[in-house]
């Protein structure tokens, strides 16, 4: 998928798939692609400054662990996470209610 495509859905991608578990950032890109049947592949460099903004935002939050002697951020929902990933989920409800009365397509 094209970079471009992404844009504007990362964060809630992001999320999303926070809101099952705290991950670190390189099990968020595997749910990432997992999850999408590899059709969505975000690179390191398109993930973390993505997630340094919904930190920095307060959506969420990171810990350092310590996993067979490698230090690793992971990262989880806050209470703001969880009511911002409920709009959006709303907001792309909508969405994709109206572009699939648009093109007819309804699935």
């Amino acid at each position: 998928m094209r970079g471009d495509a992404l844009k504007g859905h990362l964060d809630y991608l992001i999320l999303s798939i926070l809101a099952d578990n705290p991950l670190h950032g390189y099990a968020i890109i595997d749910q990432l692609r997992t999850r999408s049947d590899e059709v969505i592949d975000v690179p390191e460099g398109t993930l973390y400054p993505a997630l340094h903004r919904l930190e920095k935002a307060g959506l969420i939050t990171a810990s350092w662990s310590e996993v067979n002697r490698r230090r690793r951020k992971s990262y989880r929902l806050t209470p703001s996470g969880t009511r911002q990933l409920a709009d959006e989920r709303q907001a792309w409800a909508s969405f994709s209610a109206a572009v699939a009365a648009i093109t007819g397509d309804r699935r």
